[in-house]
This record gives structure tokens, sequence and C-alpha cells, in this order.
């Protein structure tokens, strides 16, 4: 297995806020979170099965994953996958990024309470030949246990209660929960959710994969990438490890005041990618009045919106930006004869070179603006370099929470929430708090309104 990974990174543009000897010389507490993670005794230790793709994907299950997913191809143009945050985004990040011609689409339930979407999502689903793929550890979480109750429904209504059984799969626990549960009595397909993987690190396991399979994707080249990054990123050293040094460097930029990080990309099928780096660094690392900012742009559309704060605003951020390097499709603007939009400049010219060149000059505005920002490249958007960035980011993670002092795998302020959302939906065993609850609503709503 090679120990090079197809992903680069060029961190020139941190100069002058941060230098490399200053990264460098936070060797010794990238050791520390290192030997955490790798001896799995650091906070968290029970959710680190990700840290071995090949193990959490063998290939066995892999083999039945992509049986599966064929056998639903034939019977379906759509797959519905009901989940929410961890059990939805790496899948979709994934799918959208590296979207197959002519393959049958995905469409997403449960990670909303919305009616609007999911009255819409019911009516373009009716008639549709479709089937479902309910992803949930417990099968208990609101939304996607709301959604699954209606389009199980639908399902039944359209194709029967026997056909609708072969046509649901559950991603959930293997052993236990009200999911599994139903898994047992009405005998649907299902896969494992490993009990040592968190729902925003589990894109590589089978509540990524099975989605991504029916989608067309290269299950087997996506794995490959992530493998061959976690070989190339077990030794601690800054110098040959790039995930520990993007950790290292946005955290000294942390220590410097930085503490909002912008993931930039020109690049618009990396747009769900986007939204799964800010789950995966929002929950791991936004702890205990800490942690950085995830937050994203696309450009160049954002640079028409975005970009006058970026450029000139509170000199809080840092910047990552996300660069493929290579395998655009070949669109060349034409010459024009009356040249009435000035454009003849660039007749001749790929479209994927004015937008290289944009990315250029907007990297050095935003240095040259107060913005330190660093580049992560890929050769090219296929299912192997992904796949190594998805674990690259993944790795990061871990140690750059363990730098930060915080428990990278937990995410207790998600609750707060759902214990208020249940008080006031009296759900039964709130009842203790569902009046202080409700009173505290009380007290609140309607004190400082004005009405227009």
């Amino acid at each position: 297995m090679s120990t090079q990974t197809p992903i680069t990174l060029d961190f020139s543009y941190l100069l002058p806020d941060v230098t490399a000897e200053e990264i460098f010389d936070l060797q010794p507490y990238v050791t520390a979170a290192h030997e955490l993670l790798q001896a799995r005794n650091g906070p968290g230790n029970d959710f680190l099965g990700w840290l071995d793709p090949a193990a959490i994907m063998p290939a066995t299950q892999l083999a039945e994953i992509r049986q599966t997913a064929a056998r639903l191809r034939a019977e379906a143009d759509v797959m519905v996958v009901v989940g929410i945050g961890g059990s939805y985004l790496g899948a979709r990040a994934v799918i959208e990024a590296l979207s197959v011609p002519g393959a049958p689409e995905v469409w997403y339930a449960g990670q909303t309470l919305s009616a609007d979407y999911t009255a819409a999502l019911l009516k373009a689903l009716r008639g549709k030949r479709f089937c479902l793929n309910v992803v949930s550890k417990s099968g208990t979480t609101t939304e996607p246990a709301v959604a699954f109750r209606l389009l199980r429904a639908l399902l039944q209504e359209q194709v029967g209660v026997e056909k609708a059984r072969e046509l649901i799969v559950a991603t959930t626990d293997p052993a236990s929960g009200a999911l599994r549960g139903e898994v047992t009595r009405e005998g649907y397909t299902s896969f494992p959710i490993p009990g040592n993987v968190g729902g925003r690190y589990s894109v590589l396991t089978a509540v990524g994969m099975l989605p991504i399979a029916f989608a067309g994707v290269d299950v087997e080249a996506l794995l490959a990438g992530a493998v061959q990054c976690a070989h190339a990123c077990t030794e601690p050293d800054l110098h040959r490890n790039p995930a520990y040094l993007y950790a290292a460097a946005r955290n000294l930029l942390y220590r410097k005041g930085k503490t909002i990080e912008l993931l930039s990309s020109f690049e618009p099928r990396l747009h769900y990618l986007a939204e799964w780096w800010k789950q995966l660094y929002g929950e791991s690392e936004g702890k205990q009045s800490m942690g950085i900012f995830p937050a994203s742009v696309e450009f160049t559309t954002d640079l028409h919106s975005m970009g006058q704060w970026i450029q000139q605003g509170r000199r809080e951020i840092m910047e990552t930006f996300l660069d493929i390097t290579g395998g655009m499709p070949e669109v060349t603007i034409p010459k024009d004869a009356v040249n009435a939009d000035g454009l003849n400049f660039l007749a001749g010219m790929p479209v994927a070179e004015v937008n290289r060149r944009a990315f250029e000059g907007t990297a050095l505005a935003h240095h040259d603006g107060g913005v330190p920002n660093m580049t992560i490249a890929l050769p090219e958007l296929t299912a192997a370099p992904l796949g190594a960035l998805l674990y690259f980011f993944e790795k990061a993670c871990g140690v750059s929470a363990y730098l930060l002092g915080v428990n990278p795998f937990n995410q207790p302020g998600v609750e707060n929430y759902k214990q208020n959302m249940f008080s006031l939906l009296n759900k039964p065993g709130y009842e203790e708090q569902a009046t202080r609850v409700a009173t505290a609503v009380r007290e609140y709503q309607g004190k400082q309104v004005v009405k227009f």
C-alpha cells in the first residue's frame, strides 16, 4: 500500500500570520494528540472504529451492499435516504460530488421537520418507483422517524405491504433499538451501523456506502482512497502527515484569534462536502466555549455576495480552499465578431482555466486583505481522491479537537433542544420538566415584539 496520498497541502499564504517554524514547534503537542488517538485511550475512545476504513467496511459487506444496490436499482428510479446529520450528509456529499449521468436519483428526507418540504416530497413521489433507506441507530430520532412513518405509508399504499418490505432497507444498530426491532418484525434487509463509529464519521460504513452505490459511484475506489490516506497518515511527523499539518496550522491560527474557518471552493459539486465538513468540525470541536466556527462559501458565486466581508470585514477568519487541479470538462470560450462584452481576450481559453485564474487571484487578494489561507488540492474529482479527502478531514478533526482539549466524538449540546422539544410535545417521560419548559417559553415569547 502506497504511503502517499493524492492530497497536497499548500500553506504558503499563512505567512506572515503563521510561519512553518511555528507550526512545526507544535510537534510535541501533535504527537501527544496522535498517541491519544492511536492508542485509543483519549476522550471518546469508544468511537474510533473509523480509524481503520478497511475494517469498518470489509469486502464481504461491501459486496453485499453492491448486490443490494443493484437489486434496488432494478426496481426503483429513486432512493429516498431517511436520516439526519451524519446519517445522510456524508452520502449526499459524495453523491453530489461524483454524480453519474443516467444513474437513478437519490432524494433525502428526515433532515427537516418542514411541512412544506415534506408535503412537496410526498407529492413528487406519488406514482414514482421508489425505495427507502432509513438510517438511524435508534429508530427514534424525531425527524427521520416522522419522515419514515409517512414515506412507509405512501410506499405501502403504492405497492402493497409485502412489496414495500422488499423496497425498504434499514441501516441501524446491529443488536438493539426500535428500528432493529422493526427489521426483525418486518424482515427488512438491513446493514449495521458499527457501534464504535459516530454518525459524522460514518460515511465509509454502510450508512454512506449503500446510497452511494445505488447512485452508481465506484464504492471500491472510494474506500481504496480512504485506505490509502489512512496508511499515509499513521505517523505523527508533521513533515510527513498532511492531515496533522492541517490540524496544527488551524489550531495555531485559532490561538492567534482566527476563530472562524471558511471552507472555500470554486466547484459547486462540493457544496455538500462543505456541509458534511461543517458538521464534522462543528460537532467535534464546539464545546466548553471553545472551537473554530466552521463556515463555507462557493466561489465565484459568493465573491459577489460574501466577498466584500471576507476581504475587508472583521479580521477573525482563516480560509481553507479546496482545489481540483484537473479532470474538468473541456468547455472553450468562443470568439465573437462584435466583441460587445469585451471578452475576446478570453477567446479560445477553457472555462476551467478562467476559473483557475479566479481562484489564484482570490487566494492572493484574501491573503493581502488579512485572511491567512491554505489550499488542499486534489488531482481530480473522482472516487479515490475524494475517499482520501474524507479520511484526511476525519483524521485531522480527531487530532485538532484533542489539541483543543475537547472530546471529538461526543455532542452533548445537541441534546438540549431535544429535551425542550420533547417537553413541549408532551412526550411520555418528560412530564416532570414539561411545565418548567412551557413556563420558560411563555416567559420569553412576546416580551419584545414590534408589530408593523
